[in-house]
């Protein structure tokens, strides 16, 4: 399973979400899925409308930049940073 990282902003907004979890996907998109099915609201906070990745959203798979439809084997390593924007 590939374990994903997720930015410290999300807990706070999903009931009972980890930082880090394994999750059972063959792609980025796929592991959106997932996480969207256990707590719903997931995917809007992670995507556009298209689907794409919301701009202020990086991915990365196993230390590469990663889109949606990037492939992911059992053992991916993904992280999910959010951008800081302000000023």
């Amino acid at each position: 399973m590939a374990q994903l990282h997720l930015p410290a902003t999300l807990p706070s907004l999903f009931e009972d979400l980890p930082r880090t979890l394994e999750v059972e996907a063959g792609t980025v998109n796929e592991a959106i899925d997932r996480l969207d099915q256990r707590w719903p609201g997931m995917r809007d906070r992670l995507c556009e409308p298209g689907p794409q990745l919301r701009r202020h959203i990086n991915v990365y798979v196993d230390r590469e930049r990663a889109e949606l439809e990037t492939r992911l084997e059992h053992d991916s390593r993904v992280d999910v940073i959010a951008a800081n924007s302000g000023g």
